[in-house]
């Protein structure tokens, strides 16, 4: 290695590698960012469009892989919200957690009237092509019950649970 003649040489020398170390770790960083793009769990890009498409307001989408099905957990206009995807790309349902206000006046109305010494411990939407359906989870000191309500349609006991 030569020693520097002047000290001009050697600064201009200096600013080269610099530029150089920069360019290369801009490189390697616009590298990185695109071998990572995508949601990286290995989601069939045509679920991918179809959720960027369906749903472009989305925030802080988070992905799961079912046997058949793809599901993801995002935020819309501030509420979390599910969407159930095939695996050819095609929006199932949609769920969502909801409080018994937001329930039809029938089905809220039945509640009060069949199982006014319960509580309710969590309620959800499911909304498909097919319906919209409600399930609720029900519970007092000695059981759990689990309802489903189709649309306008009653309420039927999905599952019931004794407390030990």
């Amino acid at each position: 290695m030569k020693p520097y003649n002047n000290i001009e040489s050697f600064t201009l020398k200096f600013k080269n590698m610099k530029k150089r170390i920069l360019i290369w770790t801009l490189l390697l960083m616009v590298v990185s960012s695109y071998s990572f793009a995508g949601n990286g769990d290995g989601i069939n890009p045509r679920i991918t469009t179809s959720f960027k498409k369906d749903f472009a307001n989305a925030r802080e989408a988070k992905w799961e892989t079912g046997n058949s099905f793809v599901k993801v957990t995002f935020k819309l206009n501030d509420e979390v919200v599910f969407a159930y995807y095939g695996e050819n790309g095609d929006l199932m349902a949609i769920s969502r957690n909801i409080v018994s206000s937001h329930l039809p006046i029938v089905q809220l109305m039945e509640l009060k009237r069949s199982y006014a010494d319960y509580w309710i411990s969590d309620l959800f939407e499911i909304d498909s092509d097919i319906e919209t359906s409600y399930y609720i989870t029900l519970e007092n000191s000695d059981s759990r019950l689990i309802l489903k309500s189709h649309g306008m349609g009653g309420w039927e006991v999905y599952k019931k649970e004794i407390k030990m």
